[in-house]
């Protein structure tokens, strides 16, 4: 292992910005770009990479007399969960952010966070919306959670709609290190689902809290993990119902209008996957899963799963011949 460390200024950073990366140099530069535009002494960036080239280190390290940089060449850790797991460990500030080296962040973002964590210092979890963008940064949607904005959640409330789909969006959280410590901190055997698993743990250890700000992007296209993963079918269906059935278990008394929705998202979700890997067979199942639901249970279903936010974006850019 090599590491390199690029030191910033001696006070004590308000908020660690996680970047795990691998292969990154065809995104890395446009994502850092957005950071050090809302650059402050209050924020950090840790870069930890487990390319077999220089080439995205090369690119960070560009940056380092603009953000407060720490650069970590780390071939043994090799997914983006192992990596999170080592920078939560070496943070130095008790909020922590992911950005992927293929996000990035929106102008006024820095403001934004700091806003919520000084008003709610305590907040295990902060959440927000994101734009979808595509390849070329333009922006293809708009990536809700179905949640009431500025105060701290009902936890019965959160936790069922979380449970149908995971509506959050990983460049989009600030959680604190206690909260993580607490709850167990990531998975590293959920390839796909981790971040659902992870954003239901938080939620169960301390209060959460919805901004209705956009601040950062999304990226799709046809390389991220999110679309190469879940061409596995049967480990993707998996990976799901290992969270959901890890957390029905945990969230005592929930509805059975509840797991129904749970389950009928996870066939959708599958079918969907299937289908992008040229596999339409299982819609019709799925289909039926979703109108079994009832009227205000399909209602109920469409809120919580952003099942048209999150496919029209896609739909749009793979038209643009942009995915």
């Amino acid at each position: 292992m090599t590491s390199e460390a690029i030191s910033g200024p001696s006070v004590r950073p308000d908020l660690t910005i996680i970047m795990p990366a691998h292969c990154g140099e065809r995104w890395i530069d446009a994502t850092l770009r957005s950071v050090a535009a809302e650059a402050t002494d209050r924020l950090e960036l840790i870069v930890l990479d487990s390319s077999p080239n220089p080439a995205t280190l090369d690119i960070a390290q560009g940056y380092a007399d603009r953000i407060r940089l720490q650069l970590l060449k780390r071939p043994d850790l090799l997914s983006w969960q192992a990596k999170t797991k080592f920078a939560v460990s070496i943070a130095s500030s008790e909020h922590i952010c992911w950005l992927h080296q293929d996000d990035i962040w929106m102008p006024g973002r820095a403001e934004a966070v700091f806003r919520w964590i000084d008003a709610a210092p305590d907040a295990a979890l902060h959440l927000a919306p994101t734009a979808i963008i595509d390849a070329q940064d333009r922006r293809l949607g708009l990536w809700r959670c179905p949640l009431p904005d500025g105060r701290p959640l009902p936890k019965e409330m959160l936790l069922s709609r979380l449970l149908v789909q995971n509506f959050i969006s990983t460049p989009a959280p600030v959680f604190t290190k206690a909260a993580w410590d607490a709850c167990g901190g990531i998975d590293n055997t959920l390839w796909y689902t981790a971040d659902w698993d992870l954003w239901l743990k938080l939620a169960s250890v301390g209060p959460v809290i919805y901004h209705d700000e956009v601040t950062t992007g999304f990226r799709v296209h046809g390389d991220s993990q999110t679309v190469v993963g879940s061409r596995n079918i049967d480990d993707f269906t998996c990976q799901l119902e290992t969270v959901l059935n890890r957390h029905l278990s945990s969230f005592g008394g929930c509805p059975r209008t509840v797991e129904r929705a749970a389950r009928a998202s996870i066939r959708m979700n599958v079918a969907l996957a299937a289908a992008a890997a040229g596999q339409a067979g299982r819609m019709i199942g799925a289909g039926a899963a979703v109108l079994a639901l009832g009227p205000r249970g399909i209602a109920a279903y469409l809120r919580d799963s952003r099942l048209i936010e999150r496919i029209a974006p896609r739909l749009k850019a793979q038209l643009r011949g942009a995915f």
